[in-house]
């Protein structure tokens, strides 16, 4: 809240409602001129926003992923603040019919809109050995990935996977003794952020955000892992600092930046940790909109909404490449 220094008469785009913490900190401090927008691709998450809601004329809502936001009318008048909380929420972990976490059986399927998409049953059905060890070692950090990948494939040609369980049981059968952690924790994570185009999606959606903030407006994002943070972290300096000078060049390239960084990375206090385990690894970072510059977006370059090549399937997203295999079609941004 202090990030956004939310106005009263101000419009405030909460982008991952989840279940509402956030958005209900920003109405707190909205007048009645003031609004909120909210959004999730949860439809779970979406039908807890309107019965929460539900006569709240400040509170509008639309279902679909943040990097559609630059799509919905109710943008185009410009946000004095967007705030996006990555990842995956805490409901979403702890049902198990949702199939996020290894620790609860339920159906293999990790989609967060589980409407739309390709489940994470189907994915492990038909990715090559390949893929599944691309998608793991990117996406995961998994320095077994090609051991857990010739695993599931060949468990697979015996018997599918449907369960969360059973992937975490043929996972841990291959991994060394003497992890801190589940040995399904990264590879879990991994097949969960490819299936829901994690990261594509923030590179669009803070490029949305960017042109739909009005000079003064804050960006306030929340991440949880690395390659999110990453991306957070170099889209800002991307937008606020000039670039290295060049020597190859002749004549240094004017830059006029278009973001300001409001300090660096946060964490949580102590206390919070305490309170919420989960907030342990969140780091949240913060900045403000200057103006139009050498480094403003491509959406507020076009003039209107996204292009019809700036979809969430056509961003590519920073990647670590695995050295000794090219990454899968779908981490390149085709998924």
């Amino acid at each position: 809240m202090e990030g956004l220094q939310v106005k009263e008469d101000g419009t405030y785009l909460d982008g991952t409602f989840g279940r509402g913490g956030h958005a209900r900190g920003v109405l707190q401090r909205l007048g009645p001129g003031g609004r909120l927008l909210v959004m999730d691709k949860d439809p779970d998450a979406i039908a807890h926003a309107e019965r929460t809601f539900a006569g709240d004329a400040r509170v509008s809502i639309f279902r679909g992923s943040f990097a559609s936001l630059a799509q919905w009318d109710d943008t185009a008048a410009g946000l004095d603040g967007v705030l996006l909380d990555l990842g995956v929420s805490s409901p979403q972990l702890d049902v198990a019919e949702r199939g996020f976490s290894f620790g609860k059986d339920g159906p293999l399927d990790m989609r967060m809109d589980p409407q739309s998409g390709e489940s994470a049953a189907d994915w492990i059905a038909r990715a090559d050995e390949r893929e599944i060890a691309d998608v793991l070692w990117t996406y995961g950090e998994e320095k077994q990935s090609r051991r857990i990948a010739r695993a599931i494939v060949a468990r697979r040609a015996t018997q599918p996977f449907t369960r969360t369980a059973d992937l975490a049981a043929a996972i841990a059968s291959v991994m060394p003794r003497g992890e801190k952690i589940h040995p399904a924790t990264r590879s879990f994570q991994a097949i969960r952020i490819h299936i829901n185009r994690e990261l594509s999606d923030l590179e669009v959606g803070l490029d949305a955000a960017l042109a739909r903030l009005k000079v003064g407006g804050r960006l306030a994002v929340i991440s949880f892992h690395s390659l999110e943070d990453r991306i957070v972290k170099q889209f800002i300096n991307k937008h606020a600092k000039a670039p290295p000078a060049n020597r190859r060049f002749p004549v240094a390239v004017d830059f006029v930046p278009t973001l300001r960084a409001i300090g660096s990375g946060q964490k949580g206090e102590a206390d919070e940790v305490s309170a919420n385990p989960r907030a342990r690894s969140a780091v949240l970072r913060v900045a403000e909109k200057l103006g139009i510059g050498s480094g403003e977006s491509e959406f507020a370059t076009a003039g209107s909404g996204m292009g019809a090549d700036s979809s969430p399937a056509a961003a590519s997203a920073s990647r670590i490449p695995n050295p000794d295999s090219p990454l899968p079609a779908s981490t390149r941004g085709t998924a």
